[in-house]
């Protein structure tokens, strides 16, 4: 069976327990050099990140996230051993992980960090396909004449080269297609390195719960525990008219995914199809007045990342969730696209006034969808023809923003909240 030492990148015989080197971080599998489609995640990234640049946090339990009305961003591998989660209420969190360092994130140090990874990759494949700020798939067929190894032995390497030049850890899953890719990344974390195969696949995932697949949220896998479906190997077994007679037109692709099969290319030109910005309250807010202020502070946000992604918005979408964790989305269409934080805020306004009926709040955020090409901002016409100069002055103002501080200059609406909220996300 073919084997690869992780640490000095050679193979090693079938008999062997070690590598010559002495490393016992072997991978052993039937096609490992015949696999070349790979999903890279960063191991606890936000806590790593912090971890890499305060060294006395090693050793202790680690949560990124807001204040006690937050959740969860990230938290260290001993944080998780108390029970400890991504998108966990801030106070469960806490309560589960008493003794836990708790910082806020700071998103350009996390965002220069994904930025070294990023460009490691591209220099493995033009065929990257970033999924989030810390994970990404690549498919490194033919590269093997570039780098003059399989793409398990240069995927090796690439996972020494992110620690060694930027300090923090990935975990990555080789398989054949993207579904079993991100499947196998999941094993063995931190600094993972899992193979699933073609020919194992049907039999390897026939046991696994129906959850195990992306996308299978709650109200998915009650309709699969409703219609009698616990394991993959059920869904697995439904020919494809089965499927949609007893799911719907998705029911064919979801039994196709339940044997592992999946076609989709990796496309290092994926759509961006939503930017958004949010933030959790401290306190609960029910009235319009308070949450003008937020609104207004998200609205500058989403305008900013338009304009750093090159987007603009057509449309918007208005979020809330109650304080009992309740989600209620609002959108509408714009008139024509805008990156105007006043444009934005103006459109969402009136939703906001139609949700505030005296409902408390715990969250409110605003994202742009529809997209449109920035190129389409902003340009005025007979109803609206002072446009290009308000982007003008709002692009005076982050320019004195990025040379002074967050602070060199506020609206009225961003000073003096009535309520604190945490940090937006």
């Amino acid at each position: 069976m073919p084997a690869l030492c992780r640490d000095c990148f050679l193979e090693v015989p079938a008999e062997r327990a070690a590598c010559a080197c002495g490393s016992r971080r072997i991978i052993r599998h039937r096609e490992l050099f015949a696999l070349a489609v790979a999903h890279v995640d960063c191991d606890a990234f936000y806590a790593s990140v912090e971890k890499r640049d305060r060294p006395e946090l090693q050793s202790r339990p680690l949560i990124i996230g807001g204040g006690k009305r937050g959740v969860v961003a990230t938290a260290c591998y001993i944080a998780r051993t108390s029970g400890v989660r991504s998108a966990m209420p801030m106070f469960k969190a806490l309560r589960l992980c008493p003794d836990a360092v708790v910082l806020p994130p700071q998103m350009p140090k996390y965002t220069a960090a994904a930025r070294q990874i990023r460009a490691l990759m591209e220099a493995l494949t033009p065929l990257v396909q970033p999924l989030s700020i810390d994970e990404a798939v690549l498919d490194l067929a033919g590269t093997e004449a570039l780098h003059r190894a399989p793409p398990a032995a240069v995927l090796a390497r690439f996972a020494r080269q992110v620690e060694r030049e930027v300090g923090v850890t990935i975990s990555i899953g080789l398989a054949p297609n993207r579904l079993l890719a991100k499947i196998a990344a999941e094993r063995g974390k931190p600094r993972g390195f899992a193979v699933i195969g073609r020919a194992e696949a049907a039999a390897l995932l026939a046991e696994e719960p129906v959850t195990l697949l992306p996308g299978v949220g709650p109200a998915l896998e009650r309709k699969l525990h409703a219609a009698g479906f616990t394991r993959l190997g059920q869904l697995a077994a439904l020919t494809a008219q089965e499927a949609a007679r007893r799911f719907g037109e998705d029911g064919p692709a979801l039994a196709a995914r339940a044997r592992g099969e999946d076609s989709r290319a990796v496309n290092p030109d994926r759509e961006t199809k939503s930017i958004s910005a949010e933030t959790t309250f401290d306190t609960d807010i029910a009235t319009v007045a308070a949450l003008e202020q937020p609104l207004w502070r998200l609205c500058e946000k989403l305008a900013r990342r338009l304009r750093e992604k090159g987007f603009a918005a057509a449309g918007i979408v208005l979020k809330l969730k109650t304080a009992g964790f309740a989600q209620r989305t609002r959108n509408t269409r714009l008139p024509s696209p805008t990156r105007l934080p006043e444009t934005l805020f103006a459109a969402a306004r009136p939703l906001l006034l139609r949700e505030a009926d005296g409902t408390a709040f715990r969250l409110i955020g605003i994202g742009a969808q529809p997209l449109a090409p920035a190129a389409e901002a902003d340009r005025g016409d007979l109803a609206d023809p002072e446009a290009p100069r308000r982007a003008a002055r709002w692009a005076a103002v982050e320019a004195l923003r990025a040379r002074f501080g967050e602070g060199a200059v506020m609206r009225g609406r961003g000073l003096r909240p009535p309520h604190r909220s945490g940090p937006a996300e």
